[in-house]
């Protein structure tokens, strides 16, 4: 790979072991739902990575649900949950907390535009955490028989804070209300175990940890029931459609290249400890080579250590968020100012705007990601090129 590539957020390269598994996968021949020699071989490649992706996720393979992507297994617990539970007569209300992924924004508010729901937000703090306190007050005061469901992230995607998932799962399960935890970012950098989070379902992708873009599964708990988005074949509980066994068989094989081999929920302690050592370098050079710049999240460090290992965030005063990307590509290092999926829209970070940044401020928005394989060169190149990036974005500013 060419180049310092420091956007492991939007999407992270695919292993070695990972591409030799999917192409092999990908030569299997047969509909995995076919009775046939042929189909029952797919099937069994099928059920044996849906095993091995549940296992690794704290999850069983009944409740695991083999998805297009991080998107849609949202938008079918979002959509679906919220279905089910008016069917069995809860109360109309979705409740999120402000800051999440649009995934999750944006299919609330087409449930509240177009089905009627109620949407209510949950305020973040100036870290972007969710407050258990918050979660309690919120149920106490909309009245928990009036809320269908509730979705949080379990990492923030831009900044990188670290939710206390299970108490903030522990809260609404005490309520009867279902959440949904969108882990899609903490998946390869923080143990995410279904069954241990209390939650009625859980969101992930492939992508994230090396698989093939396309790829993503939703746990559904075994109470939890959900309406389908895709009507058809019946193929997988709440799901229809053909199922992709190439990309299952990859995303399994990036979990368990990824995942620790002795506690398969947890990530592999070394490739932790890596990507939290390039985080700190990271986070002290840049503080070296700008003072004022200001780090968004948590401060690192500790044993239960907020901010993901692998995410490095900043506002830089006096820049515009999209010109150093412009400028630091120029040079050969790749960052981004926020979510990929908002990529060529210009607005300010509603992340940073929830967390009380102000609009100026949060116009100058980077986000540094990496991975275990990442290179202490790569952060070499970032940290050579940031200078001159700097200088030139805020001398066009002023002009």
């Amino acid at each position: 790979m060419s180049g310092a590539y420091l956007d492991h957020a939007a999407t992270s390269p695919m292993p070695a072991a990972v591409r030799e598994a999917f192409l092999d996968a990908l030569g299997l021949v047969g509909n995995p739902a076919s009775t046939h020699g042929h189909g029952q071989r797919a099937g069994e490649a099928l059920e044996s990575a849906r095993e091995r992706i549940a296992a690794a996720l704290g999850g069983d393979r009944a409740e695991t649900v083999l998805t297009a992507g991080g998107t849609e297994a949202i938008n079918l617990a979002i959509k679906g949950v919220y279905w089910a539970r008016r069917r069995a007569g809860a109360g109309p209300v979705v409740l999120i907390a402000e800051g999440e992924h649009h995934a999750t924004l944006e299919a609330a508010e087409w449930l509240r535009d177009a089905q009627g729901a109620e949407l209510a937000t949950l305020p973040i703090g100036a870290e972007g955490g969710l407050a258990p306190e918050a979660l309690a007050a919120a149920i106490d005061r909309i009245g928990r028989e009036r809320i269908a469901l509730l979705s949080f992230l379990w990492a923030n995607n831009e900044v990188g804070t670290v939710q206390p998932v299970a108490r903030l799962c522990a809260i609404a399960e005490a309520a009867g209300i279902p959440a949904h935890v969108d882990a899609v970012s903490a998946l390869g950098q923080v143990p995410v175990d279904f069954h241990a989070s209390g939650a009625a379902a859980l969101s992930v992708s492939a992508h994230k940890i090396g698989g093939p873009v396309g790829v993503g599964a939703l746990l559904l708990g075994r109470r939890t029931a959900a309406e389908p988005l895709l009507h058809g074949g019946g193929q997988q509980r709440a799901r229809s459609g053909t199922q992709d066994v190439a990309g299952a068989v990859a995303f399994a094989a990036a979990l368990e290249n990824s995942q620790d081999p002795a506690s398969p929920v947890r990530p592999r302690p070394e490739r932790i400890a890596r990507m939290r050592a390039l985080r700190d370098r990271l986070i002290a050079g840049i503080r070296g080579i700008d003072p004022g710049a200001a780090l968004r999240g948590p401060e690192p460090g500790g044993d239960a250590d907020p901010r993901l290992p692998g995410n490095v965030h900043f506002t830089f005063p006096g820049c515009q968020g999209d010109s150093l990307v412009f400028l630091l590509d120029a040079a050969g290092v790749s960052v981004s100012v926020g979510s990929a999926c908002r990529a060529g829209v210009a607005e300010t970070s509603h992340v940073l705007l929830a967390m009380g940044v102000p609009e100026g401020a949060a116009a100058g928005a980077l986000r540094f990601t990496f991975g275990a394989e990442t290179r202490d060169s790569e952060v070499d190149a970032l940290l050579d090129a940031l200078p001159d990036a700097l200088a030139r974005a805020r001398a066009a500013g002023l002009s």
